[in-house]
């Protein structure tokens, strides 16, 4: 399968500024809770935090498991947590599996709180540092943890761009953090999964080629979303522009006689795709 290459980096200059605030906060924290898309999660995951985080405990959280094919959730967390990493499955926007965080993160911490009672510090405060990359969820996360709006929350990379301290309950301190990205990313692919699932914005990209790249992976992967949604068998032998095409014609997006509109339907399936109605779809899929 021969995808079309793009050229993907998206580092805005205020990142630089958020990394910098993480290094000089971490310190303050006891745990550190990273926040993954769990349709990409190679993908969503900043290979900073690694040096970030340092030694802190790693509570890993897959969000948007509503979204994301349930087996390959299963298997990405049977993966994770055979790495020694706590793990937590929830869908921030209606709230499932979020009431489970506070109890997660009290047994990551287990010792650190015997250690509190030891010192007479019964009730004093657990500090969490959450991070992600942008437009993973994190603030709907929060705020849904906070059982309030205590975060600026909104559907496009960049809605954070500073640090707040957040107070889930009297023993529970959450740092809200913005979201980062990595200058230089490892390959096309990354790219391409961040710029799908809006991490990025699609718009500085080539939409169309963004769009035939996408239509190669559903027919490798997901081909009854094409067959159901866009009403057509996909052709094994065609390029990602022509299933374009093929899509298009379908949905009668059609520019002058016998020429059709891939550009409107390259929009039209990353939307569509972006706002679930082409079904539970993971992107990504764990190493055997």
């Amino acid at each position: 399968m021969q995808y079309e290459k793009m050229n993907i980096q998206w580092f805005p200059g205020h990142m630089t500024k958020a990394q910098r605030m993480i290094e000089d906060n971490i310190k303050q924290v006891d745990a550190v809770c990273e926040i993954l898309d769990a349709r990409i999660p190679r993908s969503s995951r900043n290979p900073d935090i690694d040096r970030l985080a340092g030694d802190k405990p790693r509570l890993v959280i897959l969000n948007r498991t509503d979204l994301a094919d349930p087996k390959a959730t299963a298997a990405w967390r049977r993966q994770l947590e055979g790495r020694g990493l706590a793990v937590l499955e929830t869908d921030a926007r209606s709230g499932r599996g979020v009431k489970d965080f506070a109890p997660a993160v009290r047994r990551l911490l287990a010792d650190k709180l015997a250690d509190y009672e030891a010192k007479g510090q019964v009730g004093r405060p657990l500090r969490v540092m959450i991070l992600g990359i942008p437009n993973v969820g994190k603030s709907t996360f929060i705020n849904k943890v906070a059982g309030r709006k205590a975060a600026a929350a909104g559907d496009k990379p960049g809605v954070t761009r500073g640090k707040q301290w957040i107070s889930i309950d009297r023993g529970l301190d959450l740092l809200d953090t913005p979201g980062i990205l990595w200058p230089k990313f490892d390959s096309q692919e990354v790219g391409e999964m961040l710029a799908i699932t809006n991490a990025i914005k699609a718009d500085v990209l080539d939409k169309e080629t963004l769009g035939a790249n996408f239509m190669l992976r559903l027919r490798a992967h997901y081909p009854e979303a094409l067959r159901e949604r866009y009403k057509f068998e996909p052709d094994p032998d065609a390029n990602g522009f022509e299933l374009l095409e093929e899509a298009a014609k379908k949905r009668g997006f059609l520019i002058s006689r016998g020429e059709y509109d891939i550009e409107r339907m390259a929009n039209t399936l990353l939307g569509e795709y972006h706002d679930g109605k082409l079904g539970r779809l993971t992107l990504e899929y764990p190493e055997e």
